[in-house]
């Protein structure tokens, strides 16, 4: 319902600003904002991670995952090829939570383990624009990234035995997204929803290779979506 409610104020926002790029004669603002080899900005924003599962067999009912939302913050450094082209370096701070349920226990302690996950991540993203229409410009953005995961007890003695679930504290992905530049009287504003997804596997496994965790998991990867507030 969170996530309706916002996505809905996201619509209404967007909407309500694009609309003014279509009067008959607009008031082009801060025309030289894209004529700048270097710039620098900060964004906010809401994210939604989640865990894909590869499985070593087929054993029945899958390992469910419980979503929430999280949020990032970040800065940008941005230099510009030409008109259509951008290389953006977007260092940023990531918080999220998972709570995963496993089948075939009898009692929540061991059914149920929360994964909450402080990433420090480092994208190096191109963006390809169309050319400004008016105060607005749509773009589409991509690239890769590698992230330091602070919550990961990668090197905890402990493991799912003792209640202690386990992940790789470096990770490596790519995202691919779109968006939309305002141009407003002040500064160049950025709403954008990326597609992240992580290429290595995340998972430390328990000691003991038939645990009831994680002995069927061949390969467990970060996926997610973010919504990104940029200001410029």
């Amino acid at each position: 319902m969170k996530n309706a409610l916002f996505l809905i104020a996201l619509v209404v926002l967007t909407s309500s600003t694009a609309s003014a790029q279509f009067r008959k004669d607009p008031i082009i603002n801060i025309q030289n904002e894209d004529k700048k080899l270097i710039n620098f900005g900060y964004y906010l924003g809401f994210n939604q991670y989640d865990f894909q599962f590869e499985y070593r067999e087929d054993v029945g009912e899958d390992i469910l995952v419980d979503k929430s939302l999280g949020f990032n913050v970040g800065v940008l450094g941005e230099l510009r090829f030409n008109e259509f082209l951008d290389l953006r370096f977007e260092p940023g701070l990531l918080y999220t939570s998972r709570l995963l349920g496993f089948p075939g226990f009898d009692n929540e302690v061991d059914a149920l383990r929360e994964v909450r996950s402080t990433y420090i991540r480092f994208p190096l993203l191109l963006k390809v624009s169309t050319r400004r229409f008016n105060n607005m410009k749509p773009f589409i953005i991509g690239g890769g990234y590698t992230s330091i995961n602070l919550g990961a007890n990668e090197d905890s003695l402990a493991d799912n035995f003792s209640g202690e679930f386990r992940m790789t504290s470096n990770v490596y992905g790519y995202e691919l997204g779109f968006g939309i530049d305002f141009y407003t009287e002040f500064f160049k504003f950025t709403p954008s929803i990326r597609g992240v997804f992580a290429l290595t596997d995340e998972l430390v496994r328990d000691e003991d290779p038939n645990s009831p965790w994680t002995g069927n998991i061949a390969a467990m990867r970060t996926r997610g979506i973010f919504i990104n507030f940029t200001f410029e």
